[in-house]
């Protein structure tokens, strides 16, 4: 036979560990110091700049 669940306790725990990774998701993107966050943006702008300087012109697109 089965183990007897209390599902008021379950529903409860569930809800907890569902915080506690909303939680950890937030310190993630929140809880950065503001010298972190410009260096994650500077790194970003960077990145994006070397891989449109590295895209070829489409030929496809000629003025008529």
């Amino acid at each position: 036979m089965g183990e007897v669940v209390n599902l008021r306790r379950v529903r409860k725990e569930k809800t907890r560990k569902d915080a506690e990774a909303k939680a950890d998701a937030n310190r993630i993107a929140f809880g950065r110091t503001k010298v972190e966050r410009e260096l994650s943006e500077a790194e970003k702008v960077l990145a994006e700049r070397r891989l449109e300087g590295h895209r070829r012109e489409d030929s496809s697109q000629k003025d008529d």
